[in-house]
């Protein structure tokens, strides 16, 4: 699709999370089972059905309109979703798909999907990652007819069933909630925090399903709720994975440390160094934002940028023109590069932005 980079729409169809001798495969895996081997029907069989093949292309209204998601909010815009066309995008969530499996009557569910976002790029972000949700109604009619206890109960029942998946995934470690967070697609909203060597980290964002939402789904009748969980993230902890680009690397120093389908501690192949280019230019428009060139530097750069920072930035007194100055940190994971290599690509990439986004180097 002429809205989509190469360079991401290769990673349509990798499926990572299919993978059970990877991380991001392994932690899906896991999950699956916890929800699996726990909650059973009357019969004994598993209650939650899991779901891994969702095609990444969706509509605009799956991927915002029936999460609620605001007409002005950000993720909406172009400069933070890949537009395939003007009504349909690469999901930027893995709910994308909440409302189609609430209206094909499913009560239990959990699924993982690739998600892909117009992000900054460092050692945390890359454009492709992936997410695993889980919905649970019940019938109104076997709960507390009182809102507030009818609410008390969907989220006690959340919290018991994802510190259970939390002990599970990862041991006896202490847990938090918070109870601030908010969401467009639940109310109330809570946020799990788990303590990782004394630092606590947020893992996944849940709460109880708005009415609207259940609603406009054909399921009015029903309560329940809703969680997601990014897997890099929480692989990277797990793990010690210290840059979330090694999960797509091909290198055997890496697969083979995930062979035995076991959430290993990561060890390090290989640490080269790295070298710093610095690209000023001024804007095009007042609409450019930084998002803008680092998906270009992601085509045109791929695997070896390490990170992009914006270093400095000033609007010209007279001619109220603006400028940015990033700075390109170009590092491989599997290799050294020279200098000549580092400068006959980072020519290229000031030519591709020129090009690309019409801007004026400094």
């Amino acid at each position: 699709p002429d809205g989509i980079p190469p360079m991401v729409w290769a990673k349509v169809g990798v499926d990572l999370h299919r993978n059970p001798q990877h991380p991001v495969g392994i932690l899906k895996a896991k999950t699956e089972q916890y929800f699996r081997d726990t909650f059973k029907d009357a019969a004994g069989n598993p209650l939650f059905v899991a779901f891994d093949q969702f095609h990444p292309v969706v509509t605009t209204k799956a991927n915002f309109d029936d999460l609620l998601i605001p007409k002005d909010h950000i993720s909406r815009s172009k400069s933070d979703t890949f537009y395939v066309d003007d009504e349909h995008v690469l999901r930027t969530q893995s709910t994308a798909h909440q409302s189609k499996i609430l209206a094909d009557g499913h009560n239990a569910v959990v699924w993982t999907a690739d998600v892909y976002r117009k992000d900054e790029i460092d050692r945390y972000h890359y454009p492709v990652f992936h997410q695993t949700d889980a919905i649970r109604l019940w019938p109104k009619s076997e709960l507390p007819q009182d809102p507030g206890k009818m609410a008390a109960f969907v989220v006690n029942d959340l919290k018991a069933t994802l510190e259970g998946l939390a002990r599970h995934l990862f041991g006896p470690r202490e847990i938090r909630w918070d109870e601030a967070a908010t969401f467009p697609f639940t109310d109330p909203s809570i946020e799990l925090e788990v303590d990782f060597d004394d630092r606590w980290v947020e893992c996944l964002g849940c709460g109880m399903i708005r009415p609207e939402i259940l609603e406009d789904c054909g399921r009015g009748d029903m309560a329940g709720w809703a969680f997601g969980i990014g897997l890099e993230r929480l692989a990277m902890i797990f793990c010690q994975i210290p840059d979330i680009r090694i999960f797509w690397s091909q290198d055997r120093r890496f697969l083979d440390q995930y062979a035995d389908g076991e959430l290993n501690v990561f060890k390090p192949f290989s640490k080269y160094p790295p070298v710093y280019k610095d690209v000023s230019f001024w804007t095009p428009s007042e609409e450019f934002t930084a998002n803008d060139f680092f998906v270009v530097v992601r085509e045109h750069v791929q695997e070896i940028v390490e990170c992009v920072e914006v270093v400095d930035e000033f609007t010209h007194p007279k001619t109220g023109k603006h400028s940015l100055c990033c700075r390109v940190t170009y590092r491989s994971l599997e290799r050294n590069l020279t200098h000549d290599e580092v400068n006959s690509i980072h020519n290229k990439l000031l030519e591709a932005v020129v090009d690309e986004l019409q801007v004026e180097l400094r």
